[in-house]
């Protein structure tokens, strides 16, 4: 019975959001609450929300600081060059800029911490994204997916959970692993281009300069798809082209009203969302601080990885200290906090509710008779491809599980089940590493919402969009594996 509540509690949930019946937040708090009563364990309610909150606690404060922090970051002008940099590569060619989304997003990942990775992404291509008017979902997809694989990092988290769990190495996990981990960050980087190239076809490109311009006084010419189109703002519009291209599509390439009509893709409207973050005269600015803060960046970083200090300090501190030398006087900090109050609100709000959608779910019990019966339905001839079968249920479990629950409840069972048939707990541990490009678009997920809100993009709109790709890229990664003998 718990079982069959379980994941009924899932799709629900799931069904609910993609289909904008309810809001995530809503939907992470109440839905849970039905099924507590349903089981027949209304009482005990309070205690598992509780202890899933008391779980969350560190990340939600983490999440808290380092939104504060990178606010900043962002405000003073830390991302700009990059902003810039990137500007000039991608030349304002939509193909360009879902690559170098993926790329960016990978190198970022490298710090191994999801919410900063997003946070760096998202605030150095949301601009671009909004100013020419391309999906903000494939933003958030792209991203999502590449930091997924690159999360199987030792210091990301799975890699060190699987080893713990099995008692191993993690570079004898990790390290065989790399060809199969390098062909699913490829496909990522091949997905992008694929996904960039359908953005062209949609929406044309501009010439950089051409992107650059204001949009208070905006002539522009979007080519693709074998036309043209002009728009004289902020007058009267005209436009002729062939082949899709017109005054709606000149008018999403430079952030106007077409730009933002596709809100299934979670694009909201205005334009006063440009180029702020290159704005090369807003008042918060801090130029000769420049190295003081890519420094003070640097050193957070590397404290993050080396593990000097718990994330939510290393972050606590950071925004302080940053809010301090950057804007000394009381009332400038008082803005600064202010204006990124609205993130810190929905992210750690989601975060919360998040609590109480896991502790119910651990609490009742629901998540170990899932996992044990999804154990128990592996026929016996299955026996000596435990490896296969560690992977494909990676995908499958560490969507609806927190990694905790997957690497610490179901891979040591999965172990003693392959060791019977002889197949070894390493390549247990390398296989229960595939499914981490899915896991990182889970709603149990924290750093989600972090990519999600930055981005403005509905959470339903996320998942309906990135659960395909980001499912394909780790049956990639699995029959990779399986290829080289990985698994």
């Amino acid at each position: 019975m718990l079982t069959v509540l379980g994941f009924a509690m899932i799709a629900t949930f799931l069904v609910l959001i993609m289909m904008k019946k309810m809001s995530p937040i809503a939907a992470l708090v109440l839905i849970p609450a039905l099924f507590c009563v349903v089981v027949g364990q209304g009482a005990q309610l309070g205690d598992y929300v509780i202890e899933g909150v008391g779980k969350l606690a560190p990340t939600a404060a983490m999440l808290m600081f380092a939104i504060v922090y990178f606010g900043v970051m962002i405000d003073v002008g830390l991302f700009d060059p990059i902003v810039r940099g990137i500007l000039r590569f991608c030349k304002a060619d939509p193909v360009r800029i879902v690559v170098g989304t993926a790329v960016l997003a990978a190198i970022v990942s490298l710090d191994g911490d999801g919410s900063t990775t997003f946070m760096i992404t998202v605030s150095a291509m949301y601009p671009l994204y909004k100013r020419l008017g391309m999906s903000l979902v494939v933003m958030t997809g792209v991203a999502a997916t590449a930091n997924g694989v690159m999360n199987t990092l030792p210091w990301g988290g799975p890699t060190a959970r699987a080893a713990t769990a099995l008692k191993l190495d993690a570079a004898d996990v990790f390290v065989p692993m790399i060809p199969a981990l390098g062909m699913g960050l490829l496909f990522v980087f091949v997905l992008a281009y694929v996904l960039g190239r359908r953005e062209r076809k949609r929406i044309g490109y501009l010439t950089l300069d051409e992107a650059l311009v204001p949009e208070t006084d905006t002539v522009l010419v979007a080519t693709g798809g074998g036309g043209a189109g002009t728009a004289d703002r902020p007058g009267g519009r005209t436009g002729a082209g062939t082949g899709g291209t017109g005054p709606d599509l000149v008018e999403r390439a430079t952030g106007g009203p077409g730009g933002d009509r596709d809100a299934g893709r979670g694009v909201d409207g205005g334009a006063d969302e440009g180029f702020q973050g290159l704005d090369p005269h807003r008042a918060t600015l801090r130029p000769k601080l420049y190295w003081f803060n890519a420094g003070l960046t640097v050193a957070l970083l590397a404290a993050m990885i080396l593990e000097l200090m718990p994330i939510p300090v290393l972050f606590l501190l950071g925004a302080a200290l940053a809010l301090t030398v950057n804007y000394p006087n009381m009332a400038e900090q008082k803005a600064r906090i202010a204006a990124h109050a609205d993130n810190v609100l929905n992210v750690s709000g989601m975060v919360f509710a998040a609590a109480v959608f896991t502790g119910v779910l651990t609490g009742t019990g629901m998540v170990k008779h899932m996992a044990d019966w999804l154990v128990g339905a592996i026929p016996e001839g299955m026996g000596p491809h435990m490896g296969l079968v560690t992977g494909v249920l990676s995908i499958l479990l560490t969507y609806f599980m927190s990694n905790d629950g997957f690497y610490f409840g179901v891979v040591p069972v999965l172990a003693e089940a392959g060791a019977a048939h002889g197949v070894s707990p390493l390549e247990i541990a390398r296989a229960s590493l595939v499914g981490q490009a899915l896991h990182m678009s889970s709603p149990l997920v924290p750093a989600v919402y972090v990519l999600v809100g930055m981005a403005k993009v509905e959470f339903g709109d996320h998942t309906k969009f990135t659960v395909k790709w980001a499912a394909l890229t780790s049956l990639v990664v699995l029959a990779a594996g399986i290829l080289f003998g990985i698994i």
